[in-house]
Protein backbone atom coordinates (compact mmCIF):
# COMPACT_ATOMS: atom_id res chain seq x y z
CA UNK A 1 0.00 0.00 0.00
CA UNK A 2 1.16 3.51 -0.79
CA UNK A 3 1.25 5.93 2.36
CA UNK A 4 -0.58 9.24 2.30
CA UNK A 5 2.97 10.74 1.40
CA UNK A 6 3.54 8.51 -1.65
CA UNK A 7 0.60 9.57 -2.84
CA UNK A 8 1.57 13.10 -2.94
CA UNK A 9 5.20 12.09 -3.82
CA UNK A 10 4.10 10.62 -7.16
CA UNK A 11 1.13 12.10 -7.48
CA UNK A 12 1.79 13.64 -11.12
CA UNK A 13 3.00 9.67 -12.19
CA UNK A 14 0.09 8.39 -11.14
CA UNK A 15 -2.16 10.46 -13.10
CA UNK A 16 -0.96 8.63 -15.97
CA UNK A 17 -2.88 6.27 -17.61
CA UNK A 18 -1.98 2.50 -17.06
CA UNK A 19 0.29 3.43 -13.71
CA UNK A 20 -2.51 5.07 -10.80
CA UNK A 21 -2.13 3.47 -7.53
CA UNK A 22 -1.74 -0.19 -8.78
CA UNK A 23 1.33 0.72 -10.92
CA UNK A 24 2.69 3.01 -8.74
CA UNK A 25 2.99 0.19 -6.22
CA UNK A 26 4.80 -2.12 -8.64
CA UNK A 27 7.14 0.90 -8.93
CA UNK A 28 7.51 0.29 -5.23
CA UNK A 29 8.26 -3.26 -5.20
CA UNK A 30 10.55 -3.24 -8.02
CA UNK A 31 14.71 -3.42 -7.85
CA UNK A 32 16.39 -2.31 -10.60
CA UNK A 33 20.31 -2.87 -11.14
CA UNK A 34 22.19 -0.41 -12.92
CA UNK A 35 25.63 -1.28 -13.78
CA UNK A 36 27.44 2.10 -13.62
CA UNK A 37 27.52 5.74 -12.01
CA UNK A 38 28.55 7.64 -14.67
CA UNK A 39 27.22 9.86 -17.98
CA UNK A 40 24.68 7.32 -18.60
CA UNK A 41 24.41 6.09 -15.14
CA UNK A 42 23.81 9.36 -13.32
CA UNK A 43 20.18 10.30 -15.05
CA UNK A 44 19.38 6.58 -14.76
CA UNK A 45 19.48 6.24 -11.18
CA UNK A 46 18.55 9.96 -10.41
CA UNK A 47 15.04 9.29 -12.31
CA UNK A 48 14.96 5.69 -10.99
CA UNK A 49 15.21 7.37 -7.75
CA UNK A 50 12.91 9.89 -8.35
CA UNK A 51 10.27 8.07 -9.26
CA UNK A 52 10.30 5.29 -6.35
CA UNK A 53 11.81 2.45 -7.45
CA UNK A 54 11.73 0.04 -4.43
CA UNK A 55 15.36 -0.82 -4.68
CA UNK A 56 18.04 0.64 -6.31
CA UNK A 57 21.41 -0.64 -7.03
CA UNK A 58 24.55 0.94 -8.67
CA UNK A 59 27.40 -0.76 -9.56
CA UNK A 60 30.95 1.13 -10.13
CA UNK A 61 34.29 0.44 -9.71
CA UNK A 62 35.30 4.25 -10.12
CA UNK A 63 36.56 7.31 -8.57
CA UNK A 64 35.14 10.85 -9.44
CA UNK A 65 37.75 12.86 -11.39
CA UNK A 66 37.59 15.93 -12.56
CA UNK A 67 37.10 15.17 -15.96
CA UNK A 68 34.01 13.50 -15.04
CA UNK A 69 31.84 16.47 -14.09
CA UNK A 70 30.91 17.95 -17.22
CA UNK A 71 28.27 14.67 -17.92
CA UNK A 72 28.17 12.65 -14.46
CA UNK A 73 25.83 15.09 -13.02
CA UNK A 74 25.77 12.65 -9.51
CA UNK A 75 28.50 14.24 -8.78
CA UNK A 76 30.39 17.24 -8.02
CA UNK A 77 33.75 18.94 -7.10
CA UNK A 78 33.76 17.95 -3.36
CA UNK A 79 33.22 14.22 -4.44
CA UNK A 80 36.76 14.52 -6.70
CA UNK A 81 38.27 11.72 -5.11
CA UNK A 82 35.61 9.54 -3.64
CA UNK A 83 34.28 6.13 -4.80
CA UNK A 84 31.39 7.21 -7.39
CA UNK A 85 29.47 4.42 -5.67
CA UNK A 86 29.65 6.79 -2.67
CA UNK A 87 28.63 9.92 -4.09
CA UNK A 88 25.72 8.31 -5.65
CA UNK A 89 24.70 6.81 -2.72
CA UNK A 90 25.03 10.14 -1.01
CA UNK A 91 22.83 12.17 -3.48
CA UNK A 92 20.23 9.31 -3.61
CA UNK A 93 19.23 8.87 -0.76
CA UNK A 94 19.09 12.60 0.08
CA UNK A 95 16.80 12.49 -3.39
CA UNK A 96 14.14 9.71 -1.96
CA UNK A 97 14.72 8.70 1.54
CA UNK A 98 11.41 6.51 1.45
CA UNK A 99 13.44 4.02 -1.36
CA UNK A 100 16.31 1.26 -0.64
CA UNK A 101 19.66 2.50 -2.42
CA UNK A 102 22.63 -0.05 -2.59
CA UNK A 103 25.98 0.69 -4.12
CA UNK A 104 28.90 -1.95 -4.73
CA UNK A 105 32.16 -0.77 -5.24
CA UNK A 106 33.51 -3.53 -7.88
CA UNK A 107 34.44 -4.31 -11.15
CA UNK A 108 32.15 -6.25 -13.65
CA UNK A 109 33.86 -9.19 -15.26
CA UNK A 110 33.14 -12.50 -15.86
CA UNK A 111 33.37 -14.00 -11.95
CA UNK A 112 31.09 -11.94 -10.76
CA UNK A 113 27.99 -10.54 -13.59
CA UNK A 114 25.47 -12.74 -13.18
CA UNK A 115 25.72 -12.93 -9.03
CA UNK A 116 25.77 -9.11 -8.78
CA UNK A 117 22.88 -8.93 -10.98
CA UNK A 118 20.93 -11.87 -9.76
CA UNK A 119 17.28 -11.59 -8.20
CA UNK A 120 16.57 -7.72 -9.56
CA UNK A 121 13.60 -7.07 -12.31
CA UNK A 122 15.28 -5.05 -14.42
CA UNK A 123 19.56 -4.91 -15.26
CA UNK A 124 20.42 -1.19 -17.23
CA UNK A 125 23.21 -0.64 -19.21
CA UNK A 126 25.06 2.28 -17.99
CA UNK A 127 28.49 1.35 -18.95
CA UNK A 128 31.26 2.46 -21.42
CA UNK A 129 32.43 -0.50 -22.78
CA UNK A 130 30.99 -3.34 -25.04
CA UNK A 131 32.90 -6.18 -23.29
CA UNK A 132 31.36 -5.71 -20.10
CA UNK A 133 28.13 -4.75 -21.96
CA UNK A 134 27.85 -8.73 -23.03
CA UNK A 135 28.79 -10.08 -19.25
CA UNK A 136 25.14 -7.85 -18.23
CA UNK A 137 23.39 -8.92 -21.60
CA UNK A 138 24.64 -12.65 -20.88
CA UNK A 139 23.63 -12.13 -16.93
CA UNK A 140 19.82 -10.82 -18.23
CA UNK A 141 19.40 -13.78 -20.62
CA UNK A 142 20.39 -16.15 -17.54
CA UNK A 143 18.17 -14.40 -14.98
CA UNK A 144 15.47 -14.16 -17.60
CA UNK A 145 15.12 -10.37 -16.74
CA UNK A 146 15.08 -7.19 -19.06
CA UNK A 147 18.12 -5.23 -20.33
CA UNK A 148 18.17 -1.70 -21.19
CA UNK A 149 20.88 -1.14 -22.95
CA UNK A 150 22.53 2.48 -23.79
CA UNK A 151 25.60 3.92 -25.17
CA UNK A 152 26.95 7.22 -26.17
CA UNK A 153 29.52 9.27 -28.15
CA UNK A 154 30.15 12.97 -29.12
CA UNK A 155 26.34 13.77 -29.93
CA UNK A 156 25.74 10.54 -30.85
CA UNK A 157 23.44 7.85 -28.53
CA UNK A 158 21.68 4.23 -28.78
CA UNK A 159 19.49 2.52 -26.99
CA UNK A 160 16.93 -0.45 -26.99
CA UNK A 161 15.47 -3.20 -24.71
CA UNK A 162 16.22 -6.88 -24.39
CA UNK A 163 13.57 -9.51 -23.38
CA UNK A 164 15.75 -12.10 -23.07
CA UNK A 165 13.88 -15.02 -25.24
CA UNK A 166 11.12 -13.20 -27.06
CA UNK A 167 13.47 -9.97 -28.56
CA UNK A 168 17.12 -9.35 -30.13
CA UNK A 169 19.87 -8.70 -27.27
CA UNK A 170 22.99 -6.99 -28.10
CA UNK A 171 25.12 -10.02 -29.12
CA UNK A 172 22.13 -10.10 -31.79
CA UNK A 173 23.61 -6.18 -33.61
CA UNK A 174 27.29 -5.74 -32.05
CA UNK A 175 29.05 -8.99 -32.89
CA UNK A 176 32.63 -8.13 -32.42
CA UNK A 177 34.39 -5.94 -30.10
CA UNK A 178 36.17 -3.16 -30.89
CA UNK A 179 39.07 -1.94 -29.74
CA UNK A 180 38.43 0.49 -26.68
CA UNK A 181 39.32 4.05 -26.54
CA UNK A 182 38.71 7.32 -25.11
CA UNK A 183 35.57 9.22 -26.44
CA UNK A 184 34.19 12.24 -26.48
CA UNK A 185 30.46 13.39 -25.20
CA UNK A 186 28.95 15.90 -24.80
CA UNK A 187 27.09 15.98 -21.12
CA UNK A 188 23.43 16.35 -23.01
CA UNK A 189 23.65 13.25 -24.83
CA UNK A 190 24.12 10.01 -21.80
CA UNK A 191 20.95 12.37 -20.08
CA UNK A 192 18.71 12.14 -23.50
CA UNK A 193 19.63 8.32 -23.44
CA UNK A 194 19.56 8.07 -19.87
CA UNK A 195 16.25 8.95 -19.63
CA UNK A 196 14.87 6.90 -22.28
CA UNK A 197 16.32 4.05 -20.40
CA UNK A 198 14.89 4.61 -17.49
CA UNK A 199 11.50 5.16 -19.01
CA UNK A 200 12.05 1.71 -20.50
CA UNK A 201 12.67 0.43 -16.92
CA UNK A 202 9.22 2.11 -15.51
CA UNK A 203 7.06 1.01 -18.92
CA UNK A 204 8.24 -2.23 -18.20
CA UNK A 205 7.76 -2.46 -14.86
CA UNK A 206 3.81 -0.69 -14.84
CA UNK A 207 3.51 -2.82 -18.24
CA UNK A 208 2.13 0.42 -20.09
CA UNK A 209 3.03 1.55 -23.71
CA UNK A 210 5.40 -0.41 -26.56
CA UNK A 211 8.63 -0.90 -25.09
CA UNK A 212 11.87 -0.38 -27.37
CA UNK A 213 12.43 -4.19 -28.30
CA UNK A 214 13.72 -5.25 -31.73
CA UNK A 215 14.36 -1.43 -32.77
CA UNK A 216 17.82 0.36 -32.05
CA UNK A 217 17.41 4.21 -31.45
CA UNK A 218 19.63 5.96 -32.39
CA UNK A 219 19.71 9.99 -31.35
CA UNK A 220 21.55 12.19 -33.36
CA UNK A 221 22.13 15.16 -31.33
CA UNK A 222 24.06 17.44 -33.64
CA UNK A 223 20.43 17.20 -35.86
CA UNK A 224 18.41 16.50 -33.53
CA UNK A 225 17.21 13.32 -35.20
CA UNK A 226 15.47 9.87 -34.24
CA UNK A 227 16.12 7.05 -36.54
CA UNK A 228 15.44 4.12 -35.97
CA UNK A 229 16.70 0.27 -36.84
CA UNK A 230 14.83 -2.81 -37.29
CA UNK A 231 16.78 -5.90 -35.31
CA UNK A 232 15.93 -9.24 -35.86
CA UNK A 233 16.23 -11.58 -33.32
CA UNK A 234 19.62 -14.28 -34.33
CA UNK A 235 17.89 -17.98 -32.71
CA UNK A 236 21.37 -18.77 -33.19
CA UNK A 237 22.75 -16.55 -30.80
CA UNK A 238 25.83 -16.99 -28.34
CA UNK A 239 23.92 -15.45 -25.97
CA UNK A 240 20.49 -15.46 -26.51
CA UNK A 241 19.80 -17.99 -29.26
CA UNK A 242 17.08 -20.89 -29.24
CA UNK A 243 19.45 -23.50 -27.37
CA UNK A 244 21.17 -21.20 -25.08
CA UNK A 245 17.60 -20.34 -23.50
CA UNK A 246 16.26 -23.96 -24.09
CA UNK A 247 13.52 -23.09 -26.66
Amino acid sequence: MLSPEEKQRYDRQIMIPGIGEAGQEKIKKASVVIAGAGGLGSPVALYLTAAGVGTVRVIDNDKVELSNLNRQILHGDKDIGKAKTASAYDKLTKLNKNITIETVHITIDESNAAQLTEGFDVIVDAMDNLSTRFLLNKAAVKHKVPFIHGAVSGLEGRTMTVIPGKSACIKCVYHALPQEHKFPVLGTTPAVIGAIEATEVIKYITGIGTLLTDRLLIYDGLNIKFTELKVVRNINCEHCGDTVIGK
